[in-house]
């Protein structure tokens, strides 16, 4: 009996390719997997930091408008 180390099965109309080719479609596709990852991931930090410095400006005009009512009201 014959044994194949490798055999890849061929789908009709399906072009042979080299286990080469398929290593190199692999890392690509690795490659572009962690690549939108990356993004996803930094755009969703930068969206936070955003969102943060929204909040943090919005709560100090807040204080802001506090400390001028209190202020006035003294008077």
């Amino acid at each position: 009996m014959l044994q194949v180390p490798f055999a890849r099965v061929v789908r009709a109309g399906e072009k042979p390719g080299t286990e080469q080719d398929e290593i190199k479609l692999q890392i690509a596709s690795k490659q572009i997997v962690q690549t939108a990852i990356l993004r996803a991931v930094q755009q969703v930090s930068q969206e936070s930091q955003q969102k943060e410095k929204r909040t943090n400006t919005s709560t100090s005009l807040q204080l802001e408008r506090g400390k001028l009512t209190k202020k006035h009201e003294k008077k």
